[in-house]
């Protein structure tokens, strides 16, 4: 069902061949939110699974243009699961101290435990994507022996092997790109001026960014290509339609939990039998 927006590395991405606004995978909207709804409630058990057995970790991660609505769906995701063993980290232009090093620190840092869930509001793929636009690495601090050329392309042979090396340490990463229109994105930052509950929310650099759309459309397009593996997929989901996204956004978290298929630890017999002295215990002490 979700394979029409899995990008694995064994077929090419072409982001102008992808729709921004096609719901094939359920065309009602009120269907797709009791789907939702359905999907919710097993997402919930797994994730208690996933916390109690402590034997594999998750991080969801989401990329896209301004007003996309991560920040909605990354919300509607946290709203359904336990908040044991589950965060969000958002990733802002980095810091002095987050400059000062290597550009994986900072993700590094918020990798999940064994059990945990992470879900990463922006990522490394900032350093592929705005990096690459704006060439930003070229007025950091670098190395003479650095070539500003290589950057790039060296970048993404990082991640591969980043994202390897997390899946060969029982840390799996699932990539989620919200594909927005443009004429759709031009609709919500008007949304965003025109009605005051939503003024908080517009900035100017926003729609200064537009002039780069081209650019930014190539730079995902470039990373979703030399990143995408069958252990870390790319999920292009169609962004202009919010009922739409979040719906198939709930389908590849749980598709991605089932696989990973975790289990309430079992409990030794020993431990059986001291339970039941417990309870025995327990049982005699409301009996006075």
């Amino acid at each position: 069902m979700l394979k029409k927006y899995r990008y694995d590395g064994t077929e090419p991405f072409r982001i102008k061949k992808v729709s921004t606004d096609e719901t094939s995978l359920c065309e009602d909207k009120k269907a797709a939110k009791e789907k939702m709804k359905q999907n919710e409630e097993e997402l919930d058990e797994l994730q208690q699974k996933l916390y109690a057995e402590k034997k594999e970790g998750l991080i969801v991660l989401f990329q896209a243009m301004d007003a996309a609505g991560k920040d909605g769906t990354i919300r509607h995701v946290l709203q359904c699961l336990s908040p044991h063993g589950v965060y969000e980290a958002a990733f802002k232009s980095p810091s002095s101290n987050e400059l000062a090093h290597d550009y994986l620190w900072r993700i590094v840092q918020q990798v999940p435990a064994k059990g945990e869930i992470a879900i990463f509001n922006r990522s490394h793929y900032e350093d592929v994507l705005i990096g690459k636009v704006k060439s930003l690495y070229a007025s950091q601090a670098q190395a003479r022996r650095i070539d500003l050329d290589k950057v790039i392309p060296n970048r993404y042979e990082d991640i591969r092997n980043f994202e390897k090396y997390l899946w060969n340490n029982n840390v799996r990463v699932v990539k989620i790109f919200l594909n927005i229109s443009k004429e759709e994105q031009a609709k919500r930052f008007l949304s965003r001026i025109e009605e005051p509950e939503k003024n908080w929310k517009f900035s100017s650099g926003d729609v200064e960014e537009r002039a780069y759309w081209d650019a930014y459309m190539e730079a995902f397009e470039d990373a979703i290509n030399k990143t995408a593996t069958k252990h870390s997929p790319w999920y292009v989901v169609p962004a202009d339609n919010k009922w739409y996204m979040r719906y198939v956004v709930s389908e590849i978290i749980l598709n991605e939990l089932r696989d990973m298929d975790p289990q309430y630890p079992v409990v030794t017999k020993e431990r059986l039998e001291e339970f039941a002295g417990w309870a025995e215990k327990l049982k005699a002490e409301l009996e006075k």
